[in-house]
């Protein structure tokens, strides 16, 4: 076993004991969610001072929150729609309290360049999650593309504790928006062939039936005939 298959075994470990105390303790898994997003808050207040490398560890703990609380609903019999769809929102207001806590941050000392570089990461982030809404009120499916939340937030660690958030905010900015450019095509041509499918439908219901041959009688020929 390498050394990163060990690491993932021994935190899928760790995980799972965490996901069995809290299933024990009964705790809501909605409580969890929002607790997650409380100490996003703390993170963005501390992002907001600049002490990145604190921030990175407080984003860390968030994560675990975000990590377990869909593990406990499935454990406790806990899965609800309502509850899918608070973790959705609320994901979405801890990505960007995260982001406008950067926002402070460069405000604070006058890097305006970097304010509008977190600009267009947090534009990336919200579109990200509302292409995919939108298109699949349309189409079955549509996660596709790399930028999606866990991606993102292993980024936002990554350059908060090595202190060199400005690099994780150009990917977030640059490959988001790709991602949703990749979103938009994807949708396009999954409508394009669902729309032909469906054109393809009344044709086949209106085509009439062999002259001196009823519907009927076909398939009562069908019923008379043996099986093949």
């Amino acid at each position: 076993m390498s050394f990163t298959h060990a690491i993932g075994a021994a935190a899928d470990k760790i995980v799972v004991i965490i996901v069995r105390a809290l299933a024990v303790a009964r705790i809501n898994p909605n409580t969890l969610t929002f607790i997650g997003v409380l100490i996003n808050v703390a993170a963005a207040a501390i992002l907001a001072t600049g002490n990145f490398r604190v921030a990175g560890v407080v984003i860390v703990c968030a994560a675990v929150f975000d990590l377990v609380d869909g593990r406990v609903a499935r454990t406790t019999g806990r899965v609800t729609r309502f509850g899918g769809f608070f973790d959705s929102v609320m994901d979405r207001y801890s990505d960007l309290f995260l982001l406008i806590g950067l926002l402070v941050y460069y405000a604070s000392i006058n890097r305006f360049f970097y304010i509008v570089l977190t600009a267009m990461a947090m534009v990336a982030t919200v579109m990200i999650s509302y292409s995919r809404a939108r298109a699949e009120n349309v189409i079955p499916k549509c996660k596709v593309g790399f930028m999606e939340r866990p991606e993102r937030i292993v980024l936002l660690i990554i350059g908060a504790l090595f202190d060199r958030m400005a690099p994780v905010l150009w990917v977030i900015a640059v490959l988001g928006n790709l991602t949703v450019i990749h979103r938009m095509i994807y949708t396009w041509q999954e409508t394009r062939r669902l729309e032909a499918e469906e054109s393809l439908q009344p044709a086949a219901a209106a085509d009439p039936p062999a002259p001196g041959r009823t519907g009927n009688e076909k398939a009562a020929r069908r019923q008379e005939s043996p099986a093949t």
